[in-house]
């Protein structure tokens, strides 16, 4: 028998007939990483401070929901990691967070 191939990878990661999925939602936040250039940011802190309010800092940050089934809240997670890592997400410029939680 051969060795396995790539196939055998993407199958042994697709649930099984006896595992149960569940329903999850997995919110991703990406921002700006400190000391990265934000002028969006900037500019919403002066306009803010314009109307009187007083604040030492603000980063502006995208928000996204992914709703997807998984088998755990882990695998869950897992998922939406590598979906922020290899896409949402640029690891020199981005900091972000996820947390997941059942629907």
């Amino acid at each position: 028998m051969g060795a396995a191939g790539p196939e055998s990878q993407l199958f042994s990661t697709l649930p099984t007939a006896t595992q149960v999925m569940t329903g999850y939602t997995a919110t991703v936040t990406v921002r700006l990483k400190q000391g990265v250039l934000d002028p969006e940011a900037e500019t919403t802190q002066r306009a803010l401070e314009r109307l009187g309010f007083e604040l030492t800092d603000l980063r502006a940050a995208d928000a996204f929901e992914i709703d997807l089934k998984a088998d755990s809240a882990e695998r869950a997670r897992e998922r939406a990691t590598e979906m922020t890592e290899r896409l949402l997400a640029n690891p020199t410029l981005h900091d972000y967070e996820v947390e997941v939680d059942q629907r």
